[in-house]
Order: C-alpha cells, then structure tokens, then sequence
C-alpha cells in the first residue's frame, strides 16, 4: 500500500505534464492555421495589439516603479511560500505569542511569516497605487477605451502562434499585458487582502457578518487567487526573457530604454536578495527574526 501511494503522484505529474505540453503544441498549430486565414490576417491587421493611451498618458517608466517592482516581488514570493507551508503544514516547528499581549493568540511560526509578509505586501501595494494615480501611471495599465478587448485577443492569438507582436513597453503595454496588469493589480490583490483577512485572527466576526463572508468562501477565493498569482509570476518572467531581456529589464529595474547591462545587474541583485529572504523565513533565522516582536515556543 505504501509503494502504491508513493507512485501515484509520480504518474499523476506524468500525465499533467503530457496533457500539457499536447495542449500547448495543438494550441499553437490551431493559431497558426487560423492566422492563414483572411478575416484572421484583416483582424490582425486592424488590432495590432496596442490600443491608444490618452494624450496626456506619461511615456517611461519612473524609477520609483522599480524599486516598487522589486519590494513587490520579494514580498510576493515569501507570501506564497509561506502560504503554501501554512497550507500544508500538519504541525509546525514553533509558536508565536505577542509580547505586548500575552492572552492574545498563539499562532504557529509559519503563519505569524505569512501574516507578516502580508503586511509589508499591504502597505507596499498602498504606496504603489497611490503613486501610480499621482503621477499618471494608471492611464498604462487600466483600460480606457473599448479597442483594449480586440487588441488583446489579437495579441493572445500573436503569442499563442508564436510569431509575437512588436511593441516597446517603454511607451505603451501591448492590450494583454495591460489587461493582466489591470487584473493583477486591482482584482487579484484586493482579493487575496479580503479573503486573507477573514481567515485571519484578526476578522471582526459576528453572527451576521459571518454569514454573508463565511469562511468556507475565503478559502474557496484564497487558493486560487494564490495559483493565479503564480502562473502570472512564470509567464511574466518568461517574456521578459524571451521579448529581449536587457532591454526590458532595463525598463523594470534602471527606468532606462536601453540594452546595457544596467538594468540585469539589478535583477541579479534583487534575486540575490530574495534568495536570502527565501533562506531567512525558515529555520533558526525566522524563529530569531520572530522572538524581536513575540515570544517563540517549539
């Protein structure tokens, strides 16, 4: 019995990884094939993928969005790793108490990590949309006017056929990209916070409001918002590759429109830094990290 439930997973990993990659070469054979067609090609033609930003929309990209990007990312990967340990974790190596209130509750270690992370995630989020509406940024990644909605199923069926459209994020997201930004940004974030909150300690409760959001939906919310927030993470990372890494990590990281090296020296710094915050969430450093503000018991 033991052998057989060892195996299972492996064939399942197996087949999910078939099925996929069947999927993925049947979905770019059928892009491909209706890209042959005219009404296709004239679709195409009149959506090229990027839909006009207002006249007064800012061209470039600040470098307070950098540094914005990175504390976003750093904060983002240790929320979904601790979340998954939460998640998963049957009996967690140690306990946090307050220390400013001993009959408050005694949360496991991982998850005064998780919670934590949200916090830092909450208030950098706070700060970056606030900057984006102040200094025009939202006109990049919010939708205004309808052509958004064909350009970006032209710009999908440009990825899907693997002949990718031709764009400068520089001066304007092509429609998909703006239209995940809009989702990720004002839909996901906002998601994750509220459901999070009510699977928190910290939910007010009440018979009433209870009823209305119980539980049982934030979970339901929770996960998968965390399983979007992951599958963007890897296809945001493999375009940025893939569309020209210098150049667009130089817009991410250096608020410059080149192809130096500047902007990748960045990155490699940032990912040394996350490396680190991955290593420091775990083990002694977290519970030593965790007793500066509580007390922590095994």
């Amino acid at each position: 019995m033991r052998k057989k439930s060892l195996a299972a997973p492996s064939r399942r990993t197996i087949t999910i990884f078939v099925t996929a990659a069947v999927a993925t070469v049947a979905l770019v054979l059928l892009a491909r094939w209706l890209r042959t067609l005219p009404a296709v090609a004239d679709f195409i033609a009149t959506y090229p993928g990027q839909a006009p930003l207002p006249d007064n929309a800012p061209v470039g990209l600040p470098a307070w969005l950098g540094w914005q990007h990175f504390f976003n990312a750093f904060f983002l990967l240790l929320l979904i790793k601790t979340g998954w340990q939460v998640r998963n974790q049957s009996r967690p190596p140690a306990h946090w108490r307050s220390k400013r209130n001993r009959s408050g509750p005694r949360l496991s270690i991982t998850l005064w990590a998780h919670l934590s992370m949200n916090l830092f995630w909450v208030l950098n989020g706070l700060i970056f949309v606030s900057l984006l509406f102040v200094t025009g940024q939202w006109m990049r990644i919010v939708p205004t006017t309808w052509q958004v909605f064909p350009n970006a199923v032209s710009t999908a069926l440009q990825y899907a056929s693997l002949d990718w459209p031709v764009d400068n994020g520089w001066v304007n997201y092509n429609s998909l990209q703006l239209l995940t930004y809009f989702v990720t940004v004002f839909i996901a974030a906002p998601l994750a916070i509220i459901s999070g909150y009510r699977m928190s300690a910290a939910w007010p409760g009440g018979p009433g409001l209870n009823k209305r959001f119980p539980i049982s939906a934030a979970r339901a919310i929770h996960y998968p918002v965390m399983v979007y927030y992951v599958i963007f993470i890897v296809i945001h990372v493999a375009l940025v590759f893939l569309t020209g890494a210098l150049r667009n990590l130089n817009h991410m990281y250096a608020a410059r429109d080149d192809g130096s090296w500047m902007g990748f020296i960045i990155f490699l710094i940032s990912v040394a830094v996350m490396v680190g915050g991955w290593f420091a969430s775990q083990g002694i450093m977290l519970r030593s990290i965790a007793s500066l503000t509580g007390k922590v018991s095994r």
